[in-house]
């Protein structure tokens, strides 16, 4: 029961979109246009840097508030601290899955960087700031967005290994996993010196 409320709870929380609650106020399918990706990047490409702004702050909070919700759900079952993490984290893993394959689009979504961010948020604050920070400073350096989510995942994966054991880390393992094959046409792009760097996403939309 508690593993089947942690993972309901957070497939149907990383189904709601960003994207598609913008795409329908401004008219636009998001998703089918642009780099054909429900994500803050695509959205920023098309709409600007506010749109992209918001789809990222809507992408983020349903992470935070899907995991302190199943936090809560967990405690109110009598769930112990010794294996809420466990359930959590499956949680979590439910609410990228949601993001990237939501029965609200066909099971055709993102790739999940900005829930990710969210549930980090809501998991513990150490482990946020560290991969949160590792990050930017991979993507800043780098040029690329993915370069620095890569990272953050490979921070997150290390960092709950440290603090929960391995079963919730093979979990964020599986989650790293995820990324790097929803994420495989960018370094494709990067391998082709096709690849969008970060300064680009913010070009529309300045004046």
């Amino acid at each position: 029961m508690n593993l089947l409320l942690s993972v309901v709870i957070g497939y149907v929380f990383g189904s709601m979109h960003g994207s598609q609650l913008i795409g329908k106020l401004k008219n636009i399918d998001i998703k089918g246009t642009g780099l054909k990706n429900a994500g803050a990047s695509n959205t920023t490409m098309l709409l600007g840097w506010k749109y992209g702004i918001a789809v990222a702050l809507i992408d983020i909070l349903k992470g935070t508030i899907a995991v302190v919700f199943i936090k809560i759900v967990l405690v109110k079952l009598g769930v112990g601290s010794d294996t809420q993490p466990v359930f959590v984290y499956l949680g979590a893993l439910a609410i990228v899955l949601g993001h990237n394959f939501p029965f609200t689009m066909r099971f055709k979504g993102g790739k999940g960087t900005a829930s990710m961010v969210g549930i980090l948020l809501a998991l513990q604050w150490q482990l946020a700031l560290v991969s949160i920070g590792v990050l930017l400073l991979f993507a800043l350096s780098s040029g690329f967005l993915v370069i620095g989510v890569l990272f953050m995942y490979a921070a997150f994966v290390t960092g709950t290994y440290v603090l929960y054991g391995l079963v919730p880390a093979i979990t964020a393992f599986i989650m790293l996993a995820l990324s790097v094959v929803m994420h495989r046409e960018n370094f494709l792009r990067i391998y082709n010196k096709e690849e969008k760097k970060i300064a680009s996403f913010f070009k529309k939309g300045v004046e």
